[in-house]
């Protein structure tokens, strides 16, 4: 065994209580017994410091335990004190030691009824005021806190089945509840040894005196005034050594019951709640009244009165700075300083203004651009599914000044120009040949129809003519619509991810838990939406897309298998956007030829992805592109394909013909009617390709169309 494992903290309790075991029934010398008398002053001190630095009553939830073994030193001190006072104290008052003898002439200069009545007082103070208010703050408290444990704990059930706690949380939070009340409990039982401690003192102190009476005069025949004078003063320096750790304890046992948990310590709490001013103006002018009076020692009251009067004007002065410092504006920054916010541009999207355009956001115009823009956000918002970051406006020297840009991550999407005093007449196809609207032709930015700039007080001539007309603002915030439309997945973070999950999980903890951070982790999870949202799932309803995810992790975590999972579970949602509940949706199907080509032909060496030869993914995108152009106007279709053509050619009509969806036959509910309109493929050939049917045909389910390539 080495020295470290001697002195090791485990050991320092059992070390303790044997060293009070020994301190009873072995006698020790004079200097051991007052060094023992110095360290439980010591530890009285440092119990008591603990208590008041605390914040809340459970900070110290091992005081119960302390307390009884201060008070078994205390004690078993007193013991060993007895047996020198009465083996030795016919010597003279330094047969106990330094300290009992310092405590018997300094503190009542070595007149023993003195120290007797000052004894008699302390135990008063300690026994009647302290221990005994300690001793029912701690039963109240006690009481208190067992009958409110009932309703914290359903409190906890009821927080946990919201999902506002987790399963750790609720945990954490009934070991608190359990502590507290072990405490209260503790503490209930712990003032009685504060109490016994206190009667025990006075029983000890009549039992020396009564002793060393005895002894003095039949032992050592001394006479009954010499033996009070040498035993009657020790047992009461004795009492007195006792008795101010006591009154130490007593004063923290009470301080710690007493607390209510606050964020800052005793000192501060109080410091605290007696700063206010308005306390010390009326005790200045109490104090002044009272000095006053005649027979009133002035040279006490009013110099305490004048200190009063002298704190309340330091605490006005320091609450009024406090006041105007929480008023005063920032000051001017160091035009010679740059920081990283200056030359950093944190935000995601941002429209730039040329400057003949800046006054569509100037607040003191009514800003109209960024109301508008703050609408749009929120729109778009709803419409994904969640919290885009916030738009940037700003000016922009590199634009002419009747020109706008909008930005996202920094690369430009879209750049038009427009005139801010003017409004804009779109002709959407309602307007007849001979208009007599006059302005100045251009473009719609947003759908590149023709559109002509006029004069406001012609809005309701352009209005009469078919003309659709928006302002300026109404411009830029279609425009901005239309470019963050098609790419919701750049829009999508990690803050963002994070915020929706927290969203959700606090009404739905478990489903959350079951996805991150296992087996999944936030990024696996932000690229796994990024491409949800890329195929056109929005993330308005978070609730089946997580549960999708939730069951696709637990069979596998590969990205592009998940994808596929999620999307045939979620084909309802996918078909849901391209027509309506109650219609058939219209399909386009490869011939079984064309689709074994796609399927059978070349792959990516990098990543494994199936790539398409360049002339037949030329052929099959016109003529998806011209099947879909062909179709009236607001009526999408599909391309059902098998589920191993479906990413490249995905892929490929993203660019080609964006508005037809490609799904494959796993992603298509079993109860969804259908029309084929076309198979792309067939005997006679058209560069390169089958012409489609002339002859659309309709068949009410999907597998009915299955049938269709063979």
């Amino acid at each position: 065994m080495n020295l470290r494992s001697l002195i090791s903290p485990a050991l320092a309790l059992p070390f303790g209580i044997l060293a009070v075991i020994v301190l009873m029934v072995v006698p020790i010398p004079a200097m051991a017994l007052d060094i023992f008398f110095v360290l439980n002053i010591a530890l009285s001190v440092a119990v008591l410091m603990a208590a008041v630095n605390s914040q809340k009553p459970l900070d110290f939830s091992s005081f119960p335990s302390v307390l009884l073994f201060a008070t078994l030193l205390r004690l078993a001190l007193n013991v060993a004190s007895t047996r020198v006072v009465l083996l030795n104290g016919h010597e003279g008052e330094a047969a106990a030691g330094k300290v009992i003898q310092s405590f018997g002439e300094f503190l009542i200069g070595g007149n023993f009824a003195v120290g007797i009545f000052v004894f008699l007082i302390l135990m008063i103070i300690n026994l009647v005021v302290v221990t005994k208010g300690a001793g029912r703050v701690s039963e109240v408290s006690a009481r208190f806190t067992l009958d409110a444990l009932p309703g914290k704990q359903m409190a906890i059930d009821a927080d946990l089945a919201a999902g506002l706690l987790t399963a750790e949380e609720a945990k954490a939070r009934r070991r608190e509840i359990a502590t507290e009340a072990d405490f209260y409990g503790s503490m209930d039982g712990a003032s009685k040894f504060v109490k016994g401690d206190a009667i025990a003192a006075v029983l000890i102190l009549a039992v020396n005196i009564i002793a060393g009476l005895v002894l003095g005069m039949i032992s050592h025949g001394l006479t009954a005034g010499e033996a009070g004078e040498r035993y009657v003063t020790l047992a009461v320096g004795d009492a007195l050594v006792a008795s101010i750790p006591a009154l130490l304890l007593s004063i923290a046992a009470a301080a710690i019951v007493t607390r209510v948990a606050d964020t800052r310590d005793l000192t501060g709490q109080i410091g605290g709640q007696l700063s206010d001013p308005r306390i010390w103006l009326p005790v200045g002018f109490v104090l002044g009244a009272m000095g006053m009076i005649p027979a009133m020692p002035q040279t006490i009251f009013l110099p305490l009165s004048a200190g009063a009067f002298a704190l309340w004007h330091y605490l006005k002065k320091r609450k009024e700075q406090a006041a105007f410092a929480a008023i005063i504006p920032e000051p001017e920054p160091d035009p010679s300083r740059i920081s990283m916010d200056d030359i950093s541009e944190q935000a995601l999207v941002t429209v730039e203004l040329g400057y003949g355009l800046v006054h569509l956001a100037d607040e003191r115009r009514g800003a109209p651009l960024v109301s508008r823009l703050t609408g749009l956000r929120r729109q778009m918002c709803q419409s994904f599914g969640f919290i885009i970051p916030q738009f940037r406006i700003k000016d922009s020297f590199e634009l002419a000044p009747d020109r706008y840009r909008v930005t996202l991550g920094g690369a430009p999407l879209g750049t038009a120009q427009l005139r801010a005093d003017r409004v804009l007449a779109i002709d959407t196809g309602q307007v007849g040949q001979e208009s007599l609207l006059q302005g100045d032709p251009t473009q719609d930015p947003s759908f590149g129809c023709p559109a002509l700039w006029i004069e406001p007080g012609q809005r309701d001539l352009a209005v009469a003519e078919g003309y659709l007309v928006v302002d300026a603002e109404s411009v830029v915030a279609t425009h901005v619509n239309q470019l963050l439309s098609s790419r919701p997945q750049e829009l999508l973070g990690p803050d963002q991810v994070r915020e929706l999950l927290d969203t959700v999980k606090q009404r739905h903890g478990q489903l959350v838990e079951t996805i991150t951070p296992q087996p999944l982790s936030l990024a696996q999870v932000t690229r796994l939406l990024r491409a949800l949202l890329a195929d056109g799932i929005s993330l308005a309803h978070p609730i089946p897309v997580l549960s999708s995810l939730s069951q696709a992790a637990q069979q596998t975590t590969d990205h592009n298998t998940l994808v596929d999972m999620m999307r045939a579970d979620l084909g309802p949602m996918l078909v849901g956007s391209i027509c309506g509940p109650d219609e058939k949706l219209p399909v386009i199907t490869l011939a079984a030829e064309l689709e074994e080509m796609v399927v059978g032909g070349m792959q990516d060496p990098t990543t494994g992805q199936m790539v398409i030869e360049p002339d037949l993914a030329r052929s099959i995108g016109e003529r998806v592109s011209q099947i879909v152009n062909s179709l009236p106007a607001g009526t999408a279709a599909a391309l059902i394909v098998q589920p191993r053509a479906r990413r490249p050619l995905a892929s490929l009509l993203k660019l080609r013909a964006p508005s037809c969806a490609v799904l494959s036959i796993n992603e298509l509910p079993t109860s969804q009617p259908i029309e084929v309109i076309s198979v792309i493929g067939g005997e006679s050939q058209q560069q390169g390709l089958p012409a489609p049917n002339s002859h659309s045909q309709e068949t009410p389910h999907m597998h009915d169309m299955e049938a269709v390539p063979a």
